[in-house]
């Protein structure tokens, strides 16, 4: 199993502490997992680590990393959608999905020290599984991230630096960092081995379904879950489980929406957005890391875009809340695009959307 350049293609070992290609390509994985078989997933393991046989695992260090994350519940909300409530992690993040993997990784291949850059949510899982087991970990967040998230990330004995500026301005000082001391760049866009904990998401929802809805709704900022669902997806595709993709409905911010504007253009790159303070901030990506990959999955597989109307994600919070679903800004954004999607192409049933973060992290 190796790194290969999604740029030039050059290999390279997976137990480099390059974060990226010197060409400046993003790792991708040199790895093939077997045909999905339910006769595969371990089911005496109650969490995402039961399709461990599907996943790029180096070894067992897994079990020394995991924290229970995965297996959460698909309710139905209403007659058309369903939720999959990610929140119900060990930080209350479906972030926990790819860190616990990708802290695995660094376990295996003997780092003691990561940084990490995030606008909460990665931040905190990471902070959390490198506290678990004995790594070293820095993380920097933008000005206006919540601070609940950054007590939490701080309670689990990582250091945080705020950084005035821009979630986008945020990446850019953690990565000179990491230019400048060689620190093992912790990171869930730069980092593959954060897709297959991401992916399983999608293992999850077909085997508690037994089918995947008509209907599939993702937040996208930098893609995490984004390109985590396409890979799931495609496993499932290739092993004739399910006959074709779902609808795919890709949900960026309204004040921050540059997959949304090249797609209208047929870019082969995110347009530059200007950003504007949303409270979706969890998507407020105006220079995604991969978005050249993320546009050729967009265009591959007729996804569709939304953006969540800003004027209306506090309402859409609201109405969750109200229900029972205590979520975060951001993932209100999920709902208030949802409905948006039916206005515009009307009733859209048997929709799953996930309820990504909870609400206690986005008090401020």
């Amino acid at each position: 199993m190796n790194f290969v350049c999604g740029k030039c293609g050059t290999k390279e070992s997976i137990r480099t502490l390059k974060p990226k290609c010197e060409c400046g390509g993003l790792w991708k994985l040199e790895h093939k997992p077997p045909r999905f078989d339910h006769s595969l997933i371990d089911k005496g393991i109650w969490s995402m680590f039961r399709y461990k046989e599907f996943m790029a695992l180096e070894d067992e260090s897994w079990r020394e990393v995991t924290m229970g994350e995965g297996m959460t519940p698909v309710i139905r909300f209403s007659d058309d959608v369903m939720l999959k409530m990610d929140y119900f992690m060990p930080t209350l993040s479906f972030k926990d999905r790819g860190a616990a993997v990708l802290i695995a990784h660094c376990k295996a291949i003997g780092v003691d020290s990561v940084v990490q850059d995030s606008s909460g949510n990665a931040g905190n899982s990471v902070a959390a599984y490198c506290g678990r087991c004995g790594i070293e970990c820095e993380i920097f967040v933008p000005e206006g991230t919540s601070p609940q998230k950054i007590k939490m990330i701080k309670a689990h004995g990582a250091r945080v630096n705020i950084v005035h500026g821009s979630r986008d301005q945020c990446a850019d000082a953690c990565r000179t960092k990491v230019e400048k001391e060689g620190k093992y760049y912790a990171n869930h866009v730069y980092n593959p081995f954060f897709y297959e904990g991401t992916k399983t998401y999608i293992y999850e929802v077909y085997e508690q379904l037994g089918r995947i809805p008509e209907n599939v709704f993702i937040p996208l900022g930098n893609g995490t879950l984004f390109i985590g669902a396409i890979k799931g997806l495609e496993e499932l595709l290739s092993a004739s489980v399910i006959r074709k993709m779902p609808n795919i409905v890709a949900i960026q911010s309204e004040n921050c929406d540059p997959f949304v504007r090249a797609a209208k253009k047929g870019e082969k790159v995110p347009v530059k957005a200007d950003f504007r303070p949303t409270l979706a901030e969890g998507i407020a990506i105006g220079r995604p890391a991969r978005g050249e990959e993320i546009l050729e999955y967009i265009y591959r597989y007729g996804v569709r875009l939304i953006t969540a109307p800003e004027d209306r994600i506090l309402e859409a919070r609201s109405v969750l809340a109200e229900k029972g679903i205590y979520c975060e800004h951001t993932t209100a954004a999920n709902y208030a695009a949802y409905l948006k999607y039916c206005e515009v192409n009307g009733q859209t049933p048997d929709s799953l959307l996930t309820m990504c973060g909870a609400g206690l992290k986005s008090d401020h």
